[in-house]
């Protein structure tokens, strides 16, 4: 036995061994330090609407940077609702998809009727449940806040040509709009009202607060919700904003457009901001990252961003089959954006997978070769993944719209909101429909096209009829796989990318045999675990 452990060791050590954790580690995830507990979680808030919302099943969900801290809020917020109340409080952990989106699936498992969300959140809508946010606190130093941005809008303002059309509205007022990380939604009113006091009558101020609690959208219709898009930032075209009634500046009522709007976004570098700047590309927004204390442009990386977002789009265009992976299953009307998806796809004359694959990572998605690129539905903080590592290119389904237009180009607009990329093919289609010709029918199907990835003209394959699925009978579809089963029967698979692709393979698994070969004799096993079974060193 001891050959055996010179190449392998026992595990007493790993399971014996102490980990320290040190208090610097702990405070800097929390961004507490331990004084402002209670603050900082909220608990007295939290526990006002459980008790006055009488609910008897509370999900704590927690990420992982918070987990340490989900016993203490839970005996804090059990002290005060009280052991004897029906009130049962469950913390959920591992989430079911990203940490920021509401874990309705996790909740449900409990039959909770209330969800608290802890730490960074998208805003996403919920489907089902109610939720109360408690985003915690980011130390943020208001005075430099407001002294920096202040700053780069009095340079900007003093650059800007009298003339310049977008530099100005029509009113002869400048629109500033503040975004912020959730994080630091505590301050934000407070740096608004410094910015309309430090900047003046001629600049004016709009800011859309976060709401604290979210209630499910209402099943009949798509109604209109109040929450924020992702990112922790309101939709600017939401507008009425906070402006006090006092104020003597023009109605918050105006529709203000975006290329008329200056963007002050609060925070770090995060996907919110990423998602910031390509949702508004026509807009100029500045920066502010309390952690560092500096302000900086942003306007120019959206350029970028777009490039490559369009160089992905230019391989989906090359894609004839689409795997769907469900990203989420909390986001309101993620359903009707699968089935739209589906019809999409389905008119185009490709192929579609719904996969539901939880967490990404690329060995998951590995295992489907036959799948040439990837839609992901999933909250708008979620959905843009640039990662080098997938092997198959993932798209948005704004961008899937794109790739499976014709020739047309692209105007630089980015949508990641489900129920408004939902609305705008709606008024898209109308449009299509009223200009639609008989030119399409007569389009021949084998015209190759022109591939801007590869630089060569390629033939792309087409999946069923583009209209309602029929069964196909005899040899009618060209597109069928024959497959020859184990007792001689033959079956057809009519538009099967996966047994095409399997075809198509050079090794399609161990050969049966059956008939040529044998049976092999009965015999004893071996018994014990494979480190070391029990007749590996028998004579």
């Amino acid at each position: 036995m001891s050959t055996v452990s010179a190449f392998s060791a026992s595990g007493e050590e790993a399971i014996a061994r102490t980990i320290d954790i040190g208090e610097i580690s702990v405070a800097s995830t929390s961004g507490h330090d331990g004084s402002d507990f209670p603050t900082f979680y909220e608990i007295e808030r939290t526990a006002a609407v459980i008790t006055n919302g009488k609910f008897e099943r509370v999900a704590l969900q927690f990420p992982d940077e918070l987990l340490h801290d989900s016993v203490p809020v839970y005996r804090a917020l059990r002290t005060i609702v009280g052991d004897e109340s029906r009130c049962g409080l469950y913390v959920l952990a591992d989430t079911s998809y990203g940490s920021c989106c509401v874990d309705e699936v996790a909740a449900q498992h409990v039959d909770a009727d209330l969800v608290v969300h802890y730490g960074h959140a998208c805003m996403s809508q919920t489907s089902r449940l109610p939720v109360v946010y408690v985003f915690g606190r980011k130390p943020i130093d208001v005075d430099a806040c407001v002294e920096k941005f202040a700053g780069v809008i009095h340079s900007s303002s003093s650059a800007r040509a009298p003339e310049n059309e977008f530099g100005a509205t029509k009113l002869g007022r400048q629109y500033l709009l503040l975004r912020h990380n959730v994080g630091y939604a505590y301050r934000a009113d407070e740096v608004a009202t410094r910015l309309r006091a430090e900047l003046g009558s001629e600049v004016s101020v709009l800011h859309n607060p976060i709401p604290l609690r979210t209630d499910p959208a209402s099943p009949p219709g798509p109604a209109k919700s109040n929450e924020e898009p992702p990112g922790s930032v309101a939709p600017i075209n939401d507008l009425p904003v906070s402006e006090p009634e006092t104020s003597t500046r023009a109605s918050a009522s105006i529709a203000v457009p975006e290329e008329e709007c200056t963007i002050l976004y609060i925070g770090g570098e995060s996907l919110g901001l990423t998602n910031l700047l390509m949702t508004h590309t026509s807009s100029e927004i500045y920066s502010y990252d309390p952690s560092t204390d500096a302000v900086r442009q942003e306007s120019g990386r959206t350029n970028k961003l777009l490039m490559r977002r369009y160089a992905t789009v230019q391989k989906a265009r090359d894609a004839d089959v689409f795997g769907i992976l469900v990203g989420t299953l909390g986001v309101a009307s993620y359903l009707p954006l699968i089935t739209h998806l589906r019809n999409l796809l389905k008119r185009a004359r490709k192929k579609s997978y719904t996969v539901s694959v939880g967490k990404l990572n690329p060995a998951k998605l590995a295992n489907f070769m036959e799948v040439e690129c990837f839609v992901l539905v999933a909250c708008p903080e979620n959905s843009v993944v640039e990662a080098k590592e997938f092997f198959r290119p993932i798209i948005t389904p704004f961008e899937l719209e794109i790739a499976l237009q014709g020739e047309g180009a692209w105007s630089g607009q980015y949508i990641l909101d489900f129920e408004k990329l939902i609305a705008a093919h709606g008024e898209g289609e109308s449009i299509r429909n009223t200009d639609a010709t008989g030119d399409e029918s007569e389009e021949d199907p084998d015209r190759p096209t022109f591939s801007l990835v590869t630089g060569k003209y390629r033939h792309a394959k087409r999946y069923g009829d583009g209209g309602e699925p029929q069964e196909q009978e005899g040899g009618s579809d060209p597109s069928a796989v024959i497959l020859r089963n184990q007792d001689g029967t033959v079956s057809r698979l009519a538009d099967s990318a996966a047994a095409m692709f399997l075809q198509s393979r050079t090794y399609q698994g161990l050969e049966t045999r059956i008939g040529e070969d044998a049976p092999s004799i009965l015999e004893q096993g071996r018994s014990g675990i494979a480190r070391g079974y029990a007749d590996d060193h028998t004579p």
